[in-house]
C-alpha cells in the first residue's frame, strides 16, 4: 500500500521555484553597431548585472547605449516578487510619480520595463528603459565580483536598500 502511494506523493513534492534574486544572477551583455548624427560609427554596448544580496533581493545595474551617445543608467536593490525583481526608487528627482523598474525572464529573453517610462530621468533623450530585452543566452557569470562589490554604485545601492533613504542622501558621504 504505501509503495503504491509514493508515486502519487513524489508528484504532489514540487520543489519551490528559484528565486529571482538567484534565477537571474549574472551579467547579461550584447554589442551592437550604433552611430552618431553625422559623425562616425562606434561599438554600442548594453550591460546588466544582478547580484542576489538576499534570498529575496538582488542588486542590479543597467547600462544602455542608444543613438548619438545617448544612454541609460540606473542601479539599486530590486526586490523579488512573483517571477521577477521590482525596483522602486524612494526618490522621485523632481518628479511627481517614482521610477519602478522590472527585471524578468521571458522565455529567451531578459525583459527590463519601468511601466510607463517612469524611470525616465536615468535616461538621455533618445534612451529608454521600456521594453527592453536582451538575449539571456547572453548571461555569464560575474567574475569581477570583488570589484563590483566595492563599486561606489554597489555600496550607495545597499545603504539605500537597508535605509530606505534616497540614494542622492548618500553622495555627499561617499
Amino acid at each position: 500500500m504505501i509503495r503504491a502511494l509514493l508515486p502519487v506523493i513524489a508528484l504532489g513534492a514540487v520543489a519551490p521555484a528559484a528565486s529571482p534574486a538567484q534565477a537571474l544572477a549574472g551579467r547579461y551583455y550584447r554589442q551592437f553597431s550604433d552611430k552618431l548624427v553625422g559623425g562616425p560609427y562606434y561599438r554600442g554596448e548594453d550591460i546588466v548585472e544582478i547580484v542576489p544580496v538576499a534570498a529575496d533581493a538582488a542588486y542590479f545595474r543597467i547600462h544602455l547605449d542608444y543613438a548619438n551617445g545617448h544612454v541609460c543608467g540606473i542601479y539599486g536593490v530590486a526586490q523579488a516578487t512573483g517571477d521577477r525583481l521590482v525596483y522602486r526608487d524612494p526618490a522621485h528627482w523632481g518628479s511627481n510619480r517614482s521610477c519602478r523598474l522590472t527585471i524578468r525572464r521571458d522565455g529567451k529573453r531578459l525583459r527590463i520595463d519601468d511601466g510607463e517610462q517612469s524611470c525616465s530621468a536615468y535616461c538621455g533623450a533618445r534612451g529608454t528603459l521600456s521594453e527592453v530585452s536582451l538575449p539571456f543566452a547572453s548571461r555569464r557569470k560575474i567574475r569581477y565580483m570583488k570589484r563590483l562589490k566595492a563599486s561606489h554604485e554597489y555600496r550607495v545601492s545597499l545603504a539605500e536598500w537597508r535605509t530606505g533613504k534616497p540614494k542622492m542622501d548618500f553622495w555627499k558621504a561617499s
